[in-house]
């Protein structure tokens, strides 16, 4: 596995985005809209520092951002999200998201730290059991 980056969620983009760019310097490396939820999704790095980002989350809804505050996740790049994820599971380890997308998968730490598993180059094709396999409680 290879480290991509550490998410924490904010409530309020603004005053979020002058801390870590105004205030501590970082630069924004790139932006998109959220896939699961709504939501404002942005990746920081110092400069010439691109390898060690932070992932800067806002959810659109005021709900979504009471109930998924604060830190998010750190996330690592895999070879192969299905052996990935069938080897966690081989080792007693619950998906709470499995990669049904091909793409990405979360599982948690027994202090529920979350880890998202990326598949490097972008989604292998859907499988089974992958594909219809539920989710297993938050990530």
């Amino acid at each position: 596995m290879k480290y991509l980056h550490t998410a924490v969620r904010v409530t309020d983009l603004v005053q979020a985005l002058d801390f870590y760019c105004g205030q501590m310097g970082m630069i924004e490396v790139r932006r998109f809209k959220g896939h699961q939820r709504p939501c404002d999704i942005i990746f920081l790095a110092m400069p010439g520092d691109d390898q060690a980002q932070i992932e800067v989350v806002y959810y659109h809804d005021a709900a979504d951002r009471e109930k998924y505050g604060n830190f998010s996740h750190v996330a690592y790049q895999v070879e192969n999200i299905y052996d990935t994820c069938q080897e966690l599971m081989d080792k007693g380890l619950s998906l709470n998201l499995p990669p049904r997308d091909g793409f990405m998968a979360f599982v948690k730490s027994p202090d529920g730290i979350s880890f998202e598993l990326l598949q490097k180059g972008g989604p292998l094709p859907p499988e089974e059991p992958w594909a219809s396999m539920p989710d297993q409680g938050t990530w």
